[in-house]
């Protein structure tokens, strides 16, 4: 709130130049409800009113096109249904040119591309455009100068409060430290949050250990997090399932076969070899991941799922990828990962200092894994390296 807050006013109280402002995150983060709750709140810094769409743009049915939305947007406006323009560039011309001179709000809520944004953007610094949206849209970015605000799960005193808050009144106080466990089983992620804390409330004689084993149990943790009446665009698997429909077949492929990675996190090159691909196709897929907000960089080659991410890229593995294609990622992965252990021994095994090729005294330990090269170069590993130094 206090960076949506500073756009209005800036450093030194002026209004700022930028008009355009995305709220990017995964599924489930609170992009909508953070849009909602901060219109509401600025409402009084937008006299001429404020206009909201949500583009639908990770629906399961078809999103909303730029076109549609200006034809809403100038009804809104005061515009005749007569009067709207039949040509798309007539009616943003006119669009932007009933926006100059106002100071309005435009909410673009679940917003899938540039495309059905940019068209929808007034031209005048008077007004803000707030898109909220899966993916970063880095086009707005780079051609239009939007400000990006990326929303993560919550830290874990925030993601307790949350429980707390919510279940308040419902049930006994509950302890703590299973509030926490609770929290770290939903990912911190704010929609499983409340999902989670609303059964614990509308159950208040289950104990939370019970929440928690359901949500430990591989089989029961999706039915775990939907809401339960019915309301399956409110269910976790569901939020996650549009956005993995989204990707491109490849891109898909390349996330399911992530979750038969041995951990959250991993490098370009582990995850190459686990998907069969190339290095530099790795760093390609893993970008796009990282921008739909599926996968997290933590740093230089660190990716990582958070839990229920990683669930469901497994969940996707099993049912999308025959048994013998999953046996063979494994092995891949397994070839790769022995492949960069003999690289490391070998690094291990070289002199750092005095004559080049020198073979290490004896008793220390040298270059001892029989998994890499063949036999007798796993052997004789220092002195094979001596001649080659020697060659140099």
């Amino acid at each position: 709130m206090e960076r949506l807050n500073a756009i209005l006013t800036g450093d030194g109280g002026e209004p700022l130049v930028v008009s355009i402002c995305v709220i990017a995150g995964t599924a489930g983060a609170g992009k909508t409800s953070l849009a909602l709750r901060w219109a509401h709140q600025a409402q009084s810094h937008f006299p001429d009113g404020q206009l909201y769409v949500n583009l639908r743009g990770y629906d399961p049915g078809a999103p909303v096109t730029a076109p549609e939305v200006l034809h809403r947007f100038l009804l809104a406006l005061g515009v005749s249904a007569a009067a709207v323009p039949a040509d798309p560039e007539a009616s943003a011309a006119l669009y932007r040119s009933l926006l100059a001179g106002r100071r309005m709000l435009i909410v673009l809520d679940n917003a899938a591309s540039v495309s059905q944004v940019r068209p929808l953007l007034p031209g005048t610094a008077g007004c803000l455009v707030l898109v909220t949206s899966r993916s970063r849209l880095s086009g707005l970015a780079v051609r239009d100068g939007a400000h990006r605000l990326t929303l993560g799960t919550l830290a874990e005193p925030e993601a307790v409060a949350l429980l707390r808050t919510v279940t308040a009144g419902y049930r006994p106080e509950d302890d703590g430290e299973k509030l926490a466990e609770l929290a770290r089983l939903c990912a911190r992620l704010p929609l499983a949050l409340r999902i989670a804390a609303e059964r614990a409330a509308s159950r208040p004689m289950m104990s939370l250990d019970e929440l928690i084993r359901d949500l430990r149990d591989e089989s029961a943790l999706w039915e775990a997090l939907t809401v339960g009446d019915d309301e399956e665009a409110d269910a976790v698997r569901t939020v996650f399932a549009w956005s993995y429909r989204a990707l491109t077949a490849e891109a898909a492929r390349f996330f399911r076969l992530l979750g038969l990675h041995p951990g959250p996190e991993f490098g370009v090159s582990a995850v190459a070899a686990l998907a069969g691909v190339g290095h530099s196709r790795a760093q390609h897929l893993l970008d796009v991941l990282v921008g739909a907000h599926l996968l997290t960089q933590t740093g230089p080659d660190r990716f990582e799922f958070h839990g229920l991410l990683r669930a469901y890229a497994i969940d996707q593995a099993q049912h999308e990828e025959p048994a013998e294609a999953r046996e063979a990622a494994r092995l891949r992965a397994l070839a790769g990962s022995a492949s960069q252990s003999c690289l490391g021994g070998v690094l291990a095994a070289r002199p750092r200092s005095g004559r080049a090729g020198r073979r290490p005294p004896r008793g220390r330990p040298g270059l001892v894994s029989t998994s890499c090269g063949a036999p007798s170069a796993a052997r004789r590993p220092v002195a094979r390296g001596a001649r080659l130094e020697r060659r140099r």
